[in-house]
């Protein structure tokens, strides 16, 4: 979990000596170029040229051993297994320090062992995703190739049949313990936290069993938050997996995300949260009852109070003082909201192509129910998949007939039900073009006894004519010829929300904001895009 305040913590221990090796590091290790070190707990980081060398440090904590030169190289070579495989352009080898014969100092060979380093190759510090967020946020476009490179990298990761119930028992118990020692420091309730979590770990047995059994129980990364993700080649990269326990690297592969998306939140990001877990689903399955998303609130927040210990940690062993601190308390208070779920609701976007609903359900679907927000479920995504087609390919006339529209129909109200039955909200966003299409979405909210939202919009052939001629590559197949057939469709009478998007797409979504506000700001905690810490 980290260090804590009872943690035991040797260093310079005999015959471990690491000055040596931080000394020919520290100048340069004969590259001719000056290093910048970086510090962690665990690890010694020297940034020499186009490379990166990194030494674990000789520390013994309660909860990770790297007290010999041994134990030290046991976690490098595991460190290089977990990641060479999902960033091998970053992880070249595990090389000796070596003291030879004549009592040079060289990387590799052989003499005497002093030490073992990571040799890696450097990145630009703006290929960070840190970075990145910090200097112009995580855009749309990004943060949906986020979730795709999660769902991917998962999808790799090994099955491990352990219980989710018992892991995520296991870090309740740690919490409880360090949280103990930290009332002062934390402020806040965290006895209330633990409490609360408890509870929902209690009643949301069956669903960690369920996950357990589906296999979605993995040797995951372990620590994927921003920092430990880069760019390359302009793909959005995890490294950095968690090495030195697998059982903290053993997880559900949701709670795995939940770190991501909660680093998300807490930046103020949950637009991007929200893109982000919509891409993670839409990659991984078409059953959304399998999403794990009742779970998603006790994950969040788990997550949350793991990183107000950090700080709090952090604050005793490097004396950062009041700012940790602060930090620590805004951690635990998010934390703290997301055990407070409130009720789902579904909203269902309609209207004739081109008339914005994707750009709308995409902008405020992070605004309605739990966080990061709800789940958008696109027919138009819907229909390629059950004709086993990606996303952009065209479908020709015969991806459109009667009965695969009413199974398209079908599908995307019975992924609806599967989402509101876990506790979370919904978008439905398709043409609903006739009043039984309405009817039957109403009635899933219904069926679920959640409150339902329904927005229809329109605007003149024009406009419409304008965009979809103009849209870059997209799952809707909808041309000039599809909005022209629309302008004399009927779609009978309309009982929703009316919006006009002929005015700019920025003042629409206000209008629908405004909408979803004034109809479930009591009900369901509409957030207004900040986030719940």
């Amino acid at each position: 979990m980290g260090p804590t305040e009872n943690t035991v913590c040797t260093v310079g221990i005999k015959n471990d000596d690491q000055s040596e090796a931080i000394r020919f590091l520290q100048d340069g290790a004969g590259r001719g170029a000056p290093a910048q070190r970086i510090d962690t707990h665990g690890a010694m980081i020297f940034l020499i040229g186009q490379e990166a060398l990194k030494i674990k440090r000789a520390v013994k904590y309660d909860y990770m051993d790297l007290s010999t030169v041994e134990k030290r190289h046991a976690m490098l070579e595991r460190e290089f297994e977990l990641n060479r495989g999902t960033a091998p352009s970053i992880y070249k080898s595990v090389l000796p320090l070596v003291r030879a014969p004549d009592g040079t100092v060289t990387m590799g060979g052989s003499g005497d062992i002093l030490e073992w380093i990571l040799c890696m190759n450097r990145f630009p510090q703006e290929a960070e995703l840190t970075q990145i967020a910090q200097d112009r946020g995580i855009g749309d476009d990004l943060a949906q190739a986020l979730g795709t490179a999660v769902a991917d990298y998962h999808e790799t990761t090994p099955v491990k049949r352990l219980n989710a119930y018992s892991l995520i028992g296991e870090i309740l118990d740690e919490l409880d313990r360090v949280f103990a020692a930290m009332n002062m420091a934390l402020g806040g309730d965290p006895e209330a936290f633990i409490a609360q979590s408890r509870q929902i770990w209690a009643d949301r047995a069956n669903d960690l069993a369920q996950r357990s059994r589906e296999g979605h129980v993995r040797r995951c990364h372990g620590d994927l938050h921003l920092r430990n993700i880069v760019m390359i080649d302009g793909v959005p990269t995890p490294f950095d997996a968690l090495e030195f326990d697998e059982r903290l690297g053993t997880c559900d592969t949701l709670y795995d995300l939940a770190f991501l998306l909660m680093d998300l939140d807490h930046l103020g990001m949950t637009h991007a949260a929200n893109l982000v877990l919509n891409a993670y689903l839409a990659r991984r399955s078409l059953d959304l009852s399998e999403s794990g998303l009742s779970l998603l609130p006790l994950y969040l927040s788990l997550r949350a109070a793991i990183r107000a210990m950090v700080e709090v940690q952090t604050s005793a062993v490097a004396s950062l003082g009041n700012d940790n601190k602060r930090d620590a308390r805004a951690y635990l208070t998010q934390a703290l909201a997301y055990l407070e779920p409130t009720a789902p609701t579904l909203v269902a976007i309609g209207g004739y192509s081109g008339t914005g609903k994707t750009t709308i359900a995409r902008a405020i679907s992070h605004q309605i129910g739990n966080s990061p927000g709800a789940i958008h479920i696109r027919s138009d995504v819907l229909r390629k998949r059950l004709l086993h087609r990606d996303p952009l390919d065209r479908l020709g006339n015969e991806g459109y007939t009667p009965g695969i529209t009413d199974r398209t129909y079908d599908a995307i109200r019975r992924q609806a039900r599967q989402v509101l039955d876990q506790g979370h909200s919904a978008i439905l966003d398709a043409v609903h073009g006739d009043p039984e299409a309405r009817h039957a979405a109403e009635a899933v909210a219904k069926a679920s006894g959640c409150d339902f939202i329904g927005i229809w919009l329109e605007s003149s052939t024009q406009t419409r004519l304008s965009r979809v001629t103009s849209r870059k590559p997209d799952a809707s197949d909808a041309d000039a010829a599809v909005v022209n057939k629309q302008a004399v469709a009927d779609p009978g009478p309309i009982n929703w929300h009316r919006v006009d998007t002929d005015q700019p797409m920025d003042a629409v979504i206000d209008v629908v904001s405004a909408i979803l506000k004034s109809k479930t700001a009591a009900e369901t905690g509409i957030r207004g895009g900040k986030h719940v810490g």
